[in-house]
């Protein structure tokens, strides 16, 4: 009896082991001195949003140049076919995965699935709560939300009325958008209205029709994007009223807003940029060169003037 309980504790032990997130010893990236060799996945949030479409082709011109290949899977803001995504992306054998989470939180086990396997990860735009990453490719989220705030009370004074179109909740740039914003607004500004148009036009455009309807009297609208914040311009013409409006990204229809007069400022990133600086970092994590735990790329407010 003693001998077959000793058994069965020592397999228990093993199939713990086995189901560890911790990655095995093994489980480490190999040395890829050859980047013609490479083959990345890179899995993004949405490819209907043109800030992705370009993230996307900084990423396929970089590796281009690099003479490596790329796979690209699209979420479609699905958090389930996202993990879905990256098992697959994984099964087809890359040697780094470049991923763009829908949900910071939900893309955890995903990434933890590539630790285990000895794939390294790099996040971009949008990390992720849990797992290794080998570094995450960004603007200053939270700068941006600042900046967006700061335009505001400059243009309009202390105390304006403010209503704030809010991302996909659980998105790292949600958070940290927000979270800059509010560092600001909640001292200068008086915001009687958020809510969540997830990163998303035609949202953008139904969420601040309700929310005119209720607050009447906007004076100004942070969206933490130009989709939303460009949706939310349709709502505001169709009611005939001016409000100022800030949108974060810089994507092309927003820039020509901007010169329009119609979108008073934008947080612009350049998506190109992120996407360029993701395959240089997962190059040089393959080629075992140091990488710094995040990679900031510049921000800058766009007005018309």
């Amino acid at each position: 009896m003693k001998k077959a309980a000793l058994s069965i504790i020592a397999f228990s032990f093993l199939l713990l082991q086995a189901c560890s997130l911790t990655p095995p010893d093994w489980a480490k990236p190999a040395e890829k001195k050859n980047l013609a060799d490479v083959k990345i996945g890179l899995s993004v949030s949405t490819l209907n949003n043109p800030f992705f479409v370009s993230l996307k082709n900084g990423v396929q011109q970089e590796a281009r140049a690099k003479g490596m290949e790329v796979i690209v899977v699209d979420a479609q803001n699905d958090t389930s076919k996202q993990i879905n995504d990256v098992e697959d992306l994984l099964q087809q054998g890359i040697d780094a995965l470049l991923v763009n989470p829908t949900d910071s939180s939900a893309i955890s086990t995903a990434v933890q699935s590539a630790n285990n396997l000895g794939v390294p990860v790099v996040t971009l735009d949008r990390s992720a709560d849990k797992g290794t990453v080998a570094t995450f490719v960004a603007s200053d989220n939270v700068k941006g939300g600042k900046m967006a705030a700061e335009y505001i009370v400059q243009q309009l004074g202390k105390g304006a009325k403010v209503a704030e179109l809010e991302g996909v909740p659980g998105a790292s740039a949600t958070r940290e958008r927000g979270s800059g914003f509010h560092q600001v607004a909640d001292t200068s500004l008086n915001v009687v209205a958020k809510q969540s148009a997830n990163f998303d036009r035609t949202k953008g455009l139904t969420v601040m029709e309700n929310i005119l309807q209720g607050n009447p009297d906007i004076q100004a609208v942070f969206a933490h994007n130009d989709e939303m914040a460009l949706g939310a311009i349709e709502a505001i013409e169709s009611a005939g009223k001016e409000i100022l409006v800030v949108g974060f990204d810089g994507n092309a229809d927003a820039l020509n807003a901007v010169k329009a007069g119609k979108l008073a400022a934008t947080v612009a990133q350049q998506p190109e940029a992120i996407g360029k600086a993701g395959v240089k970092a997962a190059a040089d994590v393959l080629q075992k060169k140091k990488t710094a735990a995040k990679i900031p790329v510049p921000l800058k407010l766009v007005t018309k003037e």
